[in-house]
């Protein structure tokens, strides 16, 4: 980029300045004209005779580096002046938050590297804009955030952090990364808690958020931070991902086993898939396929009576072709493979506890149902006393999974739950506000406003409690949406809330339908009568969902799948043996210790690794579990070119820098005052030598 200059004198100005050169050449030529002096000595005759030749007034101009310095000396003022530059950027501001995403989606290859090597890059072009006194920090986030580096002014530090940045195949949600930013930059708002905290002054800082966009709309009110996004990747990008992957039971031969799977094509192009299905690393089944653009393909394979076996299945090739007939591949590794394990175990021992639900009751009581689970029915009665045979058998873990129908226990029990109008009786206890005060109690579980006749309007595909199943002509006639917990995930959405969701809870996970099948209401005459909240339980998406629920749940202590986790998922582990720990063995090889408690439960969260993991006690197998991605939000790897923070659209940016001019002046000047001292010295130099 060639330099530019700006004029700051008149033409005056310029001629004043302009006749300072040769003024200073002028003196160089004049001489001084001295007097006739004389002396006793004829010591000084010869400097005498030399002056009779220089006694005039100008004199021949000769080599001198003093005179090269002073002429130097007014071109660099005057150059100065001038005010060069060159066209350059800055950053907007003095305090940066550089979020960095480091998703699995951020793994794509579609720009040169992957596009969190890209979203580096440009973190730390913008850190190399920052001026002295500016300070920044960095956040690296998927579906956690994790703060890479604190406020600091030191580039070094920042460069390091960015660097030091590793790729995940978590799924990304931006709330807590700007629950974080938020903190720092808002008063009265804590940065690691979600509830009302004073902290120090308002700080407003500019947000760069650096990602493909492939998250959930936040709902955080941003404040003092100036969002500035900066779309990482290309809008054409390809690929094919496996969404689904699992074991079940044929339908017609319960004795048998068959393997599903579900393969997306996320892309504008049509897609020629193959893909090789593994039993303990032996090919047992291939097969090839198209898959047109924004389409599904399922793929399947009769096991027999399998008894146990690690499966995997892998897309081996994938190639996409436009209308154009150009040719790409797939540009997302992470989701071309999935794992799962067969294996036939112990039916779960599931507990109903409702006043009367027909759906359900016929439901758990299925041929199929019955093979993957012992169903108990009580009634809400046993609730009422924390000395029953309930609560001592859910306290040592006696249930797999509990269904509460319209009813809620004292306490949360030791075993997964699913509760169908009603809300869990989780809470966090809070520090009073004054001294004297009673502690504040914030319910984790909270249900909005009751809506009639909410819509659905979308279902987690990818999630194994709502895989194959198609909500579109369920009728709800009234329900209230729930408000999703930290850590929560949404199962089934209406475009009056979330409908069905579910969250982890000390290695259990809670599950929460947000209306129930019927209810009783008193009519005008006084009596109450049973009416239906919804037509669902006719529906053909009920009873697979039913047998999703047994089987996911279920499958966590000798059901028919193994257990399976999303990567950074927490896994809960049984062991035969209260208080021995078990060895884990991840896919690439590392082994990890768990403790257990005194019923021989344990809980494990290292799972960042895709894979199956093995379960050791006492050097022997126990048990396996597999991590998949089945994330159609990262599979689905085009990039947003704006984004929803709260009620304030951000529309990307192709540069994270807003244009600039560099100027030189300064450096020219201080070029010149080191020139001036040179000539100093060099001038002393002479006269003292």
């Amino acid at each position: 980029m060639l330099p530019s200059l700006m004029n700051m004198l008149s033409w005056w100005q310029w001629l004043i300045l302009a006749a300072v050169p040769p003024a200073i050449i002028a003196l160089y030529f004049l001489k001084l004209k001295r007097r006739p002096l004389e002396v006793p000595s004829t010591y000084l005759w010869h400097k005498s005779i030399e002056d009779l030749h220089v006694n005039t007034i100008w004199q021949r101009l000769r080599r001198n580096l003093l005179l090269f310095l002073q002429l130097l000396l007014v071109l660099l003022v005057m150059l100065a002046v001038l005010r060069p530059g060159m066209k350059g950027a800055k950053l907007l501001g003095n305090r940066f938050i550089f979020l960095i995403d480091n998703s699995a989606s951020m793994q794509s290859t579609d720009l040169e590297g992957s596009r969190l090597e890209n979203a580096k890059r440009s973190a730390r072009e913008a850190i190399e804009l920052m001026q002295p006194g500016d300070v920044a920090m960095v956040v690296s986030f998927s579906d956690i955030p994790k703060v890479e580096q604190m406020f600091t002014e030191n580039k070094r530090a920042l460069l390091h952090s960015v660097d030091e940045i590793k790729p995940t195949s978590r799924s990304t949600s931006l709330s807590e990364a700007l629950k974080v930013a938020s903190g720092l930059a808002n008063p009265g708002r804590s940065a690691s808690d979600a509830t009302d905290v004073q902290v120090a002054e308002a700080k407003p800082a500019t947000l760069y958020i650096f990602s493909d966009g492939k998250f959930p709309e936040p709902s955080i009110a941003l404040g003092n931070l100036e969002p500035v996004y900066m779309p990482i990747g290309t809008d054409d990008a390809t690929n094919v991902g496996i969404a689904v992957f699992n074991v079940r039971r044929n339908e017609s031969r319960p004795e048998q086993l068959q393997a599903f799977a579900r393969l997306e094509n996320h892309s504008k192009a049509e897609a020629a898939v193959a893909v090789d299905l593994l039993l303990d690393d032996a090919m047992i089944d291939s097969a090839r396929f198209q898959i047109g653009p924004g389409e599904a393909q399922g793929f399947e394979r009769d096991l027999g009576e399998l008894e146990t076996g690690k499966l995997q299945l892998v897309i081996t090739q994938a190639d996409f072709f436009t209308a154009e007939g150009v040719a790409m591949k797939d540009q997302l590794p992470a989701d071309n493979q999935a794992w799962t394990v067969a294996r036939k175990g112990r039916p779960a021992n599931v507990l109903l506890i409702t006043s009367g639900c027909e759906p359900l009751q016929f439901a758990l009581s299925t041929g199929l149902a019955t093979k993957l689970a012992n169903v108990t029915i009580e009634t809400p009665d046993v609730l009422q006393d924390e000395k029953n045979e309930y609560y001592e058998r859910e306290a040592v873990g006696a249930y797999d999974l509990i269904l509460y129908d319209r009813c809620r226990p004292k306490r949360m029990p030791q075993a997964n739950t699913f509760f169908i109008g009603a809300m869990p009786v989780t809470a966090i206890e809070l520090a009073a506000e004054k001294e004297g005060e009673e502690p504040r109690r914030i319910e984790i579980w909270q249900a909005g406003e009751r809506a009639a006749g909410p819509r659905i309007i979308g279902i987690d595909s990818s999630h194994p409690l709502t895989q194959w199943i198609a909500m579109d002509n369920v009728l709800i006639a009234e329900a209230a949406p729930i408000k999703v917990p930290a850590g929560g995930s949404v199962l089934v959405e209406s475009q009056a809330g979330p409908m069905l969701v579910i969250a982890p809870r000390e290695g259990f996970e809670d599950l929460v339908l947000a209306f129930p099948f019927n209810e009783e209401k008193a009519g005008d005459d006084g009596i109450k009568r049973v009416t239906a909240v919804t037509n669902w339980h006719g529906r053909s998406s009920f009873p697979v969902f039913m047998l999703n629920l047994l089987q996911y749940f279920g499958g966590g202590r000798g059901g028919l799948d193994a257990l399976s986790a999303r990567p950074g998922g927490q896994v809960a582990l049984q062991g035969p043996e209260p208080e021995k720990p078990l060895d884990i063995h991840t896919p690439s090889g590392d082994r990890e210790s768990v403790p257990v408690d005194r019923l021989g439960r344990g809980k494990y969260g290292n799972t960042e690794e895709l894979g199956i993991y093995e379960v050791q006690a006492g050097g022997k197998p126990i048990d396996y579990f597999s991590v998949n991605l089945f994330d159609q939000g990262e599979s689905d790897i085009g990039v947003r070119q704006e984004i929803q923070l709260g009620h304030v659209p951000v529309k990307g940016r192709t540069s994270n820098w807003e244009p600039a001019r560099r100027e030189w002046w300064k450096y020219i000047l201080l070029a010149g005052f080191l020139l001036l001292l040179f000539e100093w010295w060099v001038y002393h130099r002479r006269v003292y030598v």
